[in-house]
């Protein structure tokens, strides 16, 4: 993916940090055909989700073609404090992977 295809965010209150991510993905379930040609669509998804913060993982996840197009992930977690980095990273079923970090504030 040429362009950043992971804009994210983290505020901490209170002792609880929100991470807000949207990940730019076509997220094809290999069951579309194209309008153009009629052929189907190969699938295209992400299969792993992982966020990690202070070199410690905070979120895995493993998904399928059922997700949407370009998905939005928000999870909240305790522990985290202002200065941090949290980062989040996805691997598609195509090899291709995308990385962002993001400083909690």
């Amino acid at each position: 993916m040429a362009r950043k295809s992971i804009k994210i965010r983290a505020k901490e209150k209170n002792g609880v940090v929100t991470v807000k991510a949207l990940m730019t993905h076509p997220m094809d379930t290999g069951r579309v055909k194209s309008k153009k040609t009629g052929e189907t669509i190969p699938a295209h998804f992400i299969q792993e989700v992982t966020c990690k913060s202070q070199d410690k993982i905070i979120l895995a996840t493993q998904w399928s073609s059922g997700i949407s197009k370009n998905p939005y992930l928000s999870f909240k977690y305790k522990g985290g404090v202002k200065g941090e980095m949290v980062s989040i990273a996805w691997v598609d079923n195509t090899g291709k992977s995308a990385t962002a970090e993001s400083i909690i504030k």
